[in-house]
């Protein structure tokens, strides 16, 4: 005889629930919509790419 085990849900963290509502706004975007979105992280990428950074050191006046 197999017992079934008192399974105990546990509540929703935030993150998870932030993270459901971000996909099901994300799945409401059009193709148009979502291909703009890509196209201007793909130009935010290639800039930070390319950024240098460099120190200077502080002098004082």
């Amino acid at each position: 005889m197999s017992e079934k085990k008192n399974i105990v849900q546990e509540p929703v963290s935030g993150y998870e629930k932030a993270g459901d509502d971000l996909l099901r706004e994300a799945l409401k975007r059009s193709y148009k919509e979502r291909f703009l979105m890509t196209t201007r992280l793909y130009k935010i990428h290639l800039t930070m790419r390319k950024a240098v950074i460099t120190n200077k050191p502080y002098r004082s006046k």
